[in-house]
Parts: C-alpha cells; structure tokens; sequence
C-alpha cells in the first residue's frame, strides 16, 4: 500500500469509525459495539506499525501557503511515539471491553476513545507547527467526553476543569505560533531549529518570552506547575482505562509539544544559558518534588497516581530543559517507560475497583492475597517507577542524573540530582504500602474469609503485558536506548 495512504488511514479511520459508532443506533448493541470497537483498534494498530516501518515520508494534505498548509512527516521521534500510543491504546481498549461493563453509556466511551486514538496519531506524524496545533487541539475537544464519561457533578466539573486549563494553555500556545512566524524560516519541524537569526537579530528578549510563554502552554497538559492543577482532578473521575491513557499517553502529547516546539522550531542553542532555561529548570523541579509529596500525602489511590503524573512527567520535562543529549536520553527514555508504568499502575487500580470496589489505600490491607496477579503487576510496574534496578525506571533516571551533573549550570547541576532522588524515596513511600500491606496483612487478618476474586483474563493480559514492559525494557535497554541516541544525534 502506498505510503502516503497508509498515513490517511491510520490517522483518519479511527477517527471515521468513532464518529460513526457515536451516530449509529446499532451499536447500541453491545455485542456490536465491542466487535466493531476491537476491529479498528487492531486494524488502526496495524496501520500505525506500517507507517512506523515504512521509511521517513511526506505528505500534504491541504497547502494555503508556505506556513499555512497540512503538512505530515514520518520521523523517527515520531514513530517512537506512536508505537508507544498504539500498544497502550490497543491493551487499555481491550481491557476496557470488561471493565465498562459496569458503566453506562459504552457506546460514547468507546466511540471517543477511537477518535482520540486517531487524533494522537496525528499528532506523532504531525510535520510542521500548524499541523499540529490543530490536532492538539482536537485532542483536548475529543478527549473531553472521557473526563466526564459518568456525569456526575464531579466528572462534570472535573471535566470544564481540564478544558480550561487546556485551552489556556493552547492560547500560549497560538500566541507564540503568531510570533514564529514572522521570525522563523518555515514552521515544519527541523532538526535543529528554524529560526532565522538574521531577522531574530535585536529581537531576542520577544522571542524567550514568546519561547518561555509555549513552554508553558504545552506544559499544562503536561502538568507541570503552576497549571497543573487540573491533572489530579480529572484522572481520578475517568473510567480506569481512560485514566490510564490520560496519564500514560495524553500528557505526553505536551512533551511531545514541548519537544517540537524548543528542538525542531526554537533551536536548543536559542535557549542554552538564558534567563528561559533557568526558569523552566525551576518549574520542573518544583512540579517533581510537589507532585510527590501530595502523592504522598493522598490517601485515594487513583487520585495518589495522578499526582504521581504530575511528579513524573516533570522528570521528563527537567530533561528537557537541561539542554544536553545524555539528559535528553533520560527524557525520552521515561516517556516511553512511564508510559506503561503508569498505565499499568492505574488499570491495576482500576482492576481493584472493578473487581472489590476499593478505592483508598487504606482500605487494601490483604488485597494481594485476594487478587495475587493484580498486585504482582502493580508492585513490578512501582519498582520500576521507583527506579529501582533492573526495572526501566532506573534507566532513564541514571541518564537524567548523569545528564543533569554534566551540564555545570550553577546549582541545577547538584540539585536536580538530589530533588529526583528525594522524589525516589517518596515514590517507594506512596506506591509500596500497596504491595506490602497487600501481601503481609498481619496475624489479625481474617484469613477464614478470604476468596481470590482476580479479574478476567481481558483485564489480566493487558496488566501483565505492561508489567513486562516495565520490566523487561530495564534489564535490555540497549535497542531503545540507542534509536533514542539517532534521535538525539540529529538535534544537538
């Protein structure tokens, strides 16, 4: 199949098929729903991984002039991110198939799942700014409904909450597209950057601040302080499989943004030793040690995880902002490892719920002994989170340390180091007392009465396969790490 249809088809059927699921009376039954549903997750899964594999590609789809056209590009960072995006999206959708049968309204949920599976899509093979921003903000619209999916007032206003903070940070976003464009040579995305220095001459203080001003409009969906706000209040209301893509995968589409936006458009070089670095450093440090302390603090536990997000995407962002390639390994070594951590650790928690109704930590004493395989999975996929080796976590978290010693800016060089370490050890403290009061209830635990109660093997699988992941990607990094390092060669 040609290259160019492969990429229309990957991005725009499931965005068709949801739309039709969503207008479609028939698929109100359910049977037709999950068989439907199912099909155009494999076949979009099979789409994205011939896109993946068919070669670096071009495509416009509708050109208004030089930076005003519909512009696609498979790159390499691109294909990394959509692989991850499908394997989560494709496991969490299955896993979904037995945990919405105790919610209503199926047919919505699975209908807007599809669509933003699609949109994602675009957003990995998006080729200039533009083409981007759209989508992004298509993202936000269409994954809305997933917020509120059990509209409560709650969902509802966790909902208008995400939405907010969302649009807030895409009008940065827009700001800073207007100002680009005046002093940049293209918005495609290039290795490098695009800015044309000639007309950036005299000009440089706008430019940080229209730089500092995306950096902060593409860090709300990212969570990162002080617009993070919105992250701990919508995670926790979201169906569990939902939950676990918002975390996983939608917050990454703001990296992603952040990574476009600073490495393809900007320059790395534009930002290095400026007043924009400093305080972006300081930002991310203040989001990883706060989002783990109130992690710490949160007795909910779907709630405790998405403050955990908020902590853990900032490590990805601190990368980032170091603006150094050993760094930068570490950032999008975690994005794809807290990607299946974090999405294993919520279908966990989600798996709990569904099968026990537990929502808060305290309520889980001797809940490994009910539900063994469940919690194996939850405490495998906290090690790595942790950073605790061989798993993933550690990985990325060495290279972020090294990368972040490297650098000698000022004080971020020693302090990055420990802020991460002492978010370490609160992340074993907020994720561990799951797994050890869950296996050790102690001698008072009514032992007569338990009954294992382990959900099907539709929700098992998937747990298992991100446990793995999580795993098996630490004890052989290699592959990843040097198609990170291709990626990295080209930009710096």
């Amino acid at each position: 199949m040609n290259q160019s249809i492969t990429i229309i088809l990957a991005i725009f059927f499931p965005v068709i098929c949801g739309a039709v699921i969503l207008l479609m009376p028939k698929f109100r039954e359910r049977k037709k729903l999950l068989k439907a549903s199912g099909a155009v997750l494999v076949l979009t899964a099979v789409l994205a991984l011939c896109v993946v594999t068919g070669g670096d590609t071009e495509l416009t789809l509708l050109y208004l002039g030089e930076n005003l056209k519909l512009f696609f590009r498979v790159d390499a960072l691109g294909k990394m991110f959509a692989v991850v995006i499908s394997i989560v999206w494709l496991l969490a959708g299955f896993y979904s198939f037995e945990y919405m049968k105790h919610e209503q309204e199926e047919k919505r949920y699975f209908g807007f799942y599809l669509m933003v599976y699609g949109i994602l899509l675009a957003l990995c093979f998006a080729g200039n700014l533009i083409t981007f921003y759209m989508f992004y903000e298509l993202m936000t619209l269409s994954s809305v409904p997933l917020v509120l999916h059990s509209r409560t007032k709650e969902a509802i206003m966790a909902g208008l909450k995400y939405l907010f903070y969302s649009l807030c940070g895409a009008y940065l976003v827009l700001l800073g597209i207007y100002f680009l464009s005046r002093y940049t040579t293209t918005l495609d995305f290039l290795p490098g950057g695009t800015l044309d220095m000639t007309l950036a001459a005299g000009h440089e203080e706008l430019l940080l601040t229209v730089a500092f001003l995306m950096i902060l409009g593409f860090g709300v969906k990212a969570g990162m302080f002080p617009m993070h706000a919105w992250l701990p209040t919508a995670h926790p209301v979201a169906p569990a499989p939902a939950s676990a893509v918002l975390s996983g995968l939608i917050v990454k589409a703001g990296v992603l943004g952040i990574i476009r936006a600073v490495y393809y458009i900007i320059g790395a070089d534009f930002l290095k030793g400026t007043w924009v670095q400093t305080a972006w450093l300081t930002l991310t440090l203040i989001t990883v040690f706060m989002g783990s302390m109130l992690a710490y603090r949160e007795k909910a536990m779907k709630k405790r995880l998405a403050y955990s997000t908020v902590s853990q995407a900032s490590y990805i962002l601190f990368g980032l902002a170091l603006l150094q390639p050993d760094a930068m390994t570490g950032s999008l070594l975690h994005v794809v490892f807290h990607a299946f951590i974090k999405s294993c650790l919520f279908l966990c928690a989600g798996a709990i719920i569904y099968k026990t109704g537990k929502t808060n930590v305290d309520e889980m004493r001797g809940i490994g002994k009910e539900m063994p395989v469940t919690i194996w999975c939850y405490t495998f996929a906290s090690m790595a989170l942790i950073g605790i080796p061989p798993a993933s976590g550690f990985i990325s978290k060495w290279y972020l340390a090294t990368g972040s010693l490297k650098t000698g800016i000022s004080v971020f060089s020693w302090l990055g180091p420990v802020v991460l370490l002492v978010s370490a050890l609160l992340t074993a403290g907020y994720l561990l007392p799951v797994t050890i009061h869950g296996f050790l209830p102690g001698a008072d635990y009514d032992y007569a009465s338990l009954k294992k109660s382990e959900p099907v093997k539709m929700m098992v699988v998937p747990l298992i396969v991100l446990a793995c992941l999580a795993v098996l990607l630490g004890v052989f990094p290699n592959p990843l790490t040097s198609y990170v390092s291709e990626i990295i060669g080209t930009l710096m």
